[in-house]
């Protein structure tokens, strides 16, 4: 056995003192939709709702095995991480000091607060990351603390490498393929480190959301590379640049088994997880499942687990999910009307709907032009072909319009 292997095995044995493992579940609704053995591996269900528990705990042991008398320690993170941070933090009876971006929401700051109790202070500093992960790493200069890293540690990919333990311990045996989601690529590394010596004959598929691909752009480039832009709405896996050493230990692979997950579909899937399974996944969460569609003439008749990732969302965001659900669906659009200003103009326009045409948003735009008036429409239908045959109504009465549901600038702005 590995070093690696025999490492990972001392922190699940460890972690068993902090919550049992967490549940394997083959998902019917799934394996019946893919004509194959769909298992997932429930990260959602730890104490903090996701895997991050593990390697900070891991990471917190192996720091005080080394030096006893390490007592402080330090993170930067606005979710999962500094949550996992916090719970260790108890568990040890050591000292935490949680760096926070001041934008962070009240949910995720107060959440924090309750995990680490009395052995943690939260430090909300900083409009963006980068500014927080500054102060933070100068704090610890300053005082000697430790700073445990989010995914780019050897002791914080040991602890996520306790997944794939449970995994094959759970299963019985190895499985066809394993498909794990990448954000900075503690989880990937972990899990696929252990399994490429344990399970050689394992498959693996990486998923990535698309405003996020840090490791499509290091494979791409040979080296870590800061993307100049992100999108942060998969929060738990859009990072700006993947670890050096996630990346030392994923080098190997085939930059055609990952796959970008668009931000917009992964609503869909986390809808679809909610309400036909009840399963209440993070939008990095979802990463794994949201995939299964594009792998589905690969894994017809195999033994496949997907990792859930995390479950913490805030249903303060579920109208924002759903929102982007419809529109990726296209059961949702956005138009701006050129509207001539006349009596019955707005009668002859609502008799172009069709039967399941709802209108959700209405607002006139009309500045000063006399004889026309812009107006921002919002509409709703039960199937997406209906919108063809509603555009084609309208060039047929001659009315000016414009399409701008993924119009980003115009939606950010409008909508």
């Amino acid at each position: 056995m590995s070093g690696f292997n025999q490492a990972a095995n001392a922190a699940t044995a460890a972690l068993r003192a902090l919550f049992p493992e967490t549940p394997l579940q083959r998902n019917d609704f799934l394996s019946a939709r893919y004509d194959a053995d769909i298992w997932l591996k429930r990260e959602d269900l730890t104490p903090v709702r996701s895997y991050k528990l593990r390697g900070a705990f891991n990471a917190m042991r192996k720091v005080r095995d080394r030096n006893p008398d390490q007592r402080q320690f330090v993170c930067a993170s606005a979710g999962n991480h500094a949550q996992g941070v916090a719970f260790a933090c108890r568990q040890f009876g050591v000292e935490g000091t949680i760096f926070m971006p001041v934008t962070t929401p009240q949910q995720k700051i107060d959440k924090t607060r309750v995990f680490g109790g009395d052995n943690v202070r939260i430090e909300l500093t900083g409009d963006y990351f980068d500014q927080t992960l500054a102060a933070a790493q100068a704090w610890c200069a300053d005082r000697q603390a430790h700073f445990l890293s989010p995914f780019d540690d050897p002791d914080v990919i040991e602890g996520q490498a306790s997944v794939a333990v449970e995994m094959l311990e759970q299963l019985g045996g190895a499985p066809d393929l394993v498909v794990l989601p990448v954000g900075g690529g503690g989880l990937a590394s972990g899990v696929t480190g252990y399994l490429r010596a344990a399970a050689p004959e394992t498959g693996f598929r990486f998923v990535e959301p698309l405003g996020g691909a840090s490791l499509t752009a290091a494979l791409k480039e040979g080296a870590p590379t800061k993307l100049a832009r992100i999108n942060s709405f998969v929060d738990g896996a859009a990072v700006a640049r993947l670890g050096d050493n996630t990346f030392r230990m994923l080098s190997w692979v085939d930059p055609a088994d990952v796959l970008l997950a668009p931000e917009d579909r992964i609503c869909v899937t986390m809808l679809e997880m909610l309400n036909h399974e009840g399963i209440v996944l993070e939008p990095a969460g979802a990463l794994s499942v949201d995939v299964l569609p594009e792998l589905a003439g690969e894994i017809r008749g195999k033994t496949v687990v997907c990792v859930t990732s995390g479950g913490n969302f805030d249903f303060e965001r579920l109208p924002e999910v759903k929102e982007r659900a419809q529109r990726f669906a296209g059961l949702k659009k956005y138009f701006i009307l050129r509207m001539p200003q006349r009596p019955g103009a707005l009668r002859e326009f609502l008799n172009l709907l069709g039967p399941d045409d709802d209108i959700t948003r209405f607002e006139y735009l009309k500045k000063s032009a006399r004889n026309f008036g812009s107006v921002l429409i919002g509409i709703e239908t039960k199937t997406a072909g209906g919108f063809a045959q509603f555009t084609d109504r309208m060039d047929a009465a001659g009315l000016a319009f414009r399409d701008i549901t993924n119009d980003e600038a115009l939606s950010e702005f409008l909508i």
